[in-house]
């Protein structure tokens, strides 16, 4: 019988900890640490308060291809493969931190969840690497986006590109300077015109 490593255990109950205070689902916890089921139960109830959300994980590639959520997916993935490419860290370890760049860049009012969950950007992760997704650039603007593998990637348009008229219909005029800026463009050349 091996024994186990102290140290090797306190590393996944850290990395677990950090996984639940993100929002992490109990499968992604059990497949990326070694605790079993019945301590990792223990752990949520303890930062959380309440037992983990039962349920199956998101498993349709369909989610990740509406316009909202793509843009926001494809914002996540794009931090992810940087920091692979730069070699700054591997596996869960660039999920969390590109996940945490995610959120600093797409910050969450009070009271409501991200667009993408930890869960579903780690889901969105594993889906690339098996190949049922993957990052497509964009015919009009170059940006890399998430598209569905093995589809023509000459015609592809991303949604900020051609966004669905419900997309311009649900916008919400922002107070941010930053954004009202080509509001009042938009708005001075309708009077010119």
């Amino acid at each position: 019988m091996s024994e186990k490593s102290i140290i090797q255990e306190a590393r996944d109950i850290q990395l677990a900890m950090e996984l639940i205070s993100l929002g992490a689902r109990l499968q992604m916890l059990e497949s990326e640490t070694q605790l079993s089921r019945g301590r990792l139960i223990r752990l949520y109830k303890e930062l959380r308060g309440s037992p983990p959300p039962k349920g199956m994980l998101p498993f349709s590639t369909d989610w990740f291809m509406t316009w909202e959520q793509n843009i926001h997916s494809s914002m996540f993935y794009n931090v992810y493969a940087f920091m692979i490419k730069s070699q700054s860290c591997r596996g869960v370890e660039a999920v969390i931190r590109a996940y945490k760049l995610y959120l600093e860049q797409c910050p969450v009012p009070p009271g409501e969840q991200p667009v993408l969950a930890l869960t579903r950007a780690w889901t969105l992760v594993r889906f690339v690497d098996s190949g049922m997704l993957e990052s497509a650039p964009c015919s009009c603007c170059g940006g890399s986006f998430i598209a569905h593998a093995h589809q023509p990637l000459s015609s592809f348009v991303c949604s900020l590109c051609q966004p669905p008229s419900r997309a311009i219909k649900k916008r919400k005029l922002s107070d941010n300077l930053a954004d009202m800026f080509p509001q009042l463009l938009n708005e001075q050349e309708k009077r010119v015109v």
